[in-house]
């Protein structure tokens, strides 16, 4: 019994570790905003031209090569639990090779292929 479990837990981590993300967040507004009840509620906006405030930033550290609409995804769900209506101004430092992360208390050794960054607005 306790090899079965060994051998699937070992599976599901194999399986897993292919889409593992680090998600940071940092709020820089005093005022609150209440979190969005889901990421659909958020938009991605390429161009921003609505009168807005700048209530945070995110970044996320994708492990493998992931679609910018999978990244998008994951920035949304931050960006709804800060209170944020819209997600702008996505940057990335892809530069092709593999970078170390700090080490990390689930994988000491996770590397990552690509930083991106947005920043997370509210509109007035």
């Amino acid at each position: 019994m306790t090899r079965h479990l060994l051998c699937f837990l070992s599976i599901i981590f194999i399986f897993s570790s292919c889409s593992l993300y680090k998600i940071d967040s940092e709020d820089v507004t005093a005022k609150f905003y209440p979190a969005k009840s889901s990421p659909q509620e958020v938009q991605y906006v390429e161009n921003l031209t609505a009168p807005h405030e700048v209530i945070g930033f995110i970044t996320v550290n994708s492990e493998r090569v992931q679609t910018l609409d999978e990244v998008i995804e994951k920035m949304k769900r931050e960006a709804a639990i800060l209170g944020g209506d819209a997600i702008t101004n996505i940057t990335t430092n892809a530069t092709g090779t593999w970078k170390k992360l700090p080490p990390q208390k689930l994988l000491a050794n996770a590397y990552i292929r690509a930083n991106f960054t947005a920043t997370v607005v509210a509109y007035k």
